[in-house]
């Protein structure tokens, strides 16, 4: 990899879409760029199509350039990110993340492990989990067709950890 490809990232969705590298902030330009990663971001590691993309950012009614537009914003962001993190896929594209480097990864994890454990303890685990997010999710995205239905089913997890955290 190139050394713009080397490096932790830390990408956040658990409120303002927040993006760094080793803990240096990465730039992120426009609203259309911001979104697209965020859904890729929301299904890292697997397969969006360019569909999906297009519904997720343009809804209902894209303009006949959304693909072109697509792949300038995927060109951009692999800049900003790296060549190696954006794979180009048959019909689609694919966002490559390490274990962890999601803040929707650490929660859940830390959620899981909660799970496993009682009492004091899993209300540490519970607190620390619910300790990642910095505001509503996706909160600079609202306006994007496919935040209200993402941001819904985060903010059932985010209660769901708070019910059990008061549980515990």
């Amino acid at each position: 990899m190139a050394d713009s490809d080397t490096g932790r990232l830390e990408l956040g969705v658990l409120g303002p879409l927040e993006v760094a590298r080793d803990g240096v902030p990465l730039e992120l330009r426009g609203p259309r760029q911001r979104a697209v990663l965020a859904l890729l971001a929301l299904h890292a590691n697997e397969p969006v199509s360019r569909e999906r993309l297009i519904d997720g950012v343009w809804g209902d009614d894209p303009p006949e350039t959304a693909v072109n537009a697509l792949q300038v914003a995927v060109h951009s962001l692999r800049r900003v990110l790296g060549s190696g993190r954006i794979e180009t896929r048959k019909h689609g594209y694919v966002l490559r993340l390490e274990p962890g480097e999601l803040d929707l990864d650490r929660f859940s994890r830390l959620v899981e492990r909660a799970g496993d454990e009682e009492g004091p303890a899993a209300g540490d685990t519970l607190r620390e989990a619910l300790g990642i997010w910095r505001g509503e999710a996706l909160a600079d995205l609202s306006a994007a067709p496919f935040a209200s239905v993402e941001t819904g089913h985060l903010d059932e997890l985010r209660l769901a950890a708070l019910e059990q955290r008061i549980e515990a």
